[in-house]
């Protein structure tokens, strides 16, 4: 299950210059952000992924294509270095691994379904919920970051803090995660469209 959660989830430590937001510019963009993503339908972008293990000289590279369709579809199609899909669809985890399928189904487990909903949350950048998360909110050069921790007891044993970096429009252009060994694993979007019509069988399996 570590593999699975390690490999979906989009962290590193930021290095950029950051201030901290007051009280009212933290509002302002809570609900800029949620108003941009309760519009969101679909998403279709490109993306790089960075992993970092303290035990690497460097950093793991990948990079490949994400599609989102509103509720609750996803799929992270990795292309380099390897060919991997993983499509989140129906309470199920559909992974092809170089023509090697298998399934999960996380309709009864909570972790699991607790996992999707973030990944459809982190991806629109629509976490702002206080009672699952301690938040903190800073400007930054590019745009605005903010860190969330996670309350519940169990998901904080796989996950330290998510950091998600938006851009002046309040689009998500990282998604980030922090292991308790401070490992990290960074996700930068680019080539990203918003609503544009996209056909279910993308997400077949």
């Amino acid at each position: 299950m570590r593999k699975i959660i390690f490999f979906l989830f989009f962290v590193v430590l930021s290095a950029q210059a950051q201030t901290k937001m007051t009280a009212d510019e933290a509002s302002r963009l809570k609900m800029k952000v949620k108003t941009r993503a309760n519009n969101v339908q679909t998403i279709s972008s490109d993306f790089v992924q960075l992993k970092h293990l303290n035990f690497l000289d460097n950093d793991i590279k990948s990079s490949g294509h994400l599609t989102f369709k509103a509720p609750h579809m996803v799929k992270w199609a990795y292309s380099s270095p390897f060919k991997y899909a993983i499509i989140f669809k129906e309470n199920k985890i559909f992974i092809n691994d170089e023509g090697r399928k298998s399934d999960i189904d996380i309709g009864r487990n909570k972790l699991f379904k607790q996992l999707n909903n973030l990944i459809i949350s982190s991806v629109k950048g629509d976490m702002f919920d206080k009672d699952k998360f301690h938040m903190e909110y800073f400007k930054t050069e590019e745009g605005s970051l903010v860190y969330f921790s996670p309350k519940d007891e169990k998901l904080a044993q796989f996950i330290k803090s998510f950091h998600i970096t938006f851009n002046g429009h309040a689009d998500v252009t990282e998604v980030k995660m922090i292991e308790h060994s401070n490992d990290y694993t960074k996700i930068l979007f680019s080539n990203k469209t918003l609503n544009q019509p996209i056909d279910e069988a993308v997400f077949n399996h």
